[in-house]
């Protein structure tokens, strides 16, 4: 079994910030992958499913960021969870935004929500970072997570996001290296339709693509949605 947490804060006036990309992330895969209504447990939101035929618990913890280790540990001691069999999706200021890393253990690098999960469960889970970038200082960190996304940064979230639910299975299937790589080849290629997109004059060059263009004007519902948060 796969437990996939989601980090952020509950509430409407949270949802939209670079803070609750976890929850984002989360509430993504849920819709793509038809898992049942969120139901309350483990002091969190929970829906139980499966990717790839594996077992899947989706989990966003409800006690807020600091204390989103309490519902982590209680939902890992239930199905007797090993740190392993536990993937946690946060924000991460240290790398630019729409970049991500999949990683096994580590420091919590001044995140509050992964030193609350380390101390309830110890350090040996899997982390899916998502960068949001950083203010410059550091002293404005907490402010800069949580304020909300601008609407430019729907360009880089919306596909991202888009592709974290699309390519979900392949983190129940144990393949987090080609996981990774699927989500840095759908990033790529996004990127490289807006440099496209910009007049000829302020183009920077870019590789060319081995894959045909995406349908114009065939946006999935999930993409959709996606962009309705972000306020486009």
């Amino acid at each position: 079994m796969l437990l996939i947490v989601g980090l952020g804060n509950p509430g409407p006036e949270y949802a939209r910030q670079r803070h609750n990309i976890g929850f984002i992330a989360v509430d993504a895969i849920h819709r793509r992958h038809g898992f049942p209504p969120w139901r309350r447990r483990f002091s969190g939101e929970v829906a139980e499913g499966a990717l790839a035929g594996e077992k899947v618990l989706l989990l966003k913890p409800l006690t807020y960021m600091n204390e989103s280790g309490r519902s982590v540990e209680a939902a890992r001691a239930f199905y007797k969870l090993e740190p392993k069999d536990i993937l946690v999706i946060h924000d991460e200021v240290d790398l630019p935004p729409g970049k991500t890393r999949m990683k096994l253990g580590g420091g919590a690098a001044g995140h509050n929500g992964l030193r609350s999960v380390t101390a309830a469960i110890g350090d040996g889970y899997r982390r899916l970072r998502i960068g949001v970038g950083h203010p410059g200082v550091k002293e404005a960190v907490p402010h800069y997570v949580l304020h909300d996304f601008a609407k430019g940064e729907a360009e880089w979230a919306v596909p991202l996001i888009d592709a974290i639910a699309e390519n979900a299975p392949l983190l129940a299937e144990g393949k987090d290296n080609t996981f990774a790589n699927r989500l840095h080849a759908a990033t790529a290629a996004e990127a490289a339709d807006a440099e496209e997109a910009k007049p000829a004059a302020k183009r920077e060059p870019v590789a060319k693509k081995t894959e045909p263009d995406k349908p114009a004007g065939r946006e999935g519902p999930l993409a959709g949605k996606l962009r309705k948060l972000f306020g486009l």
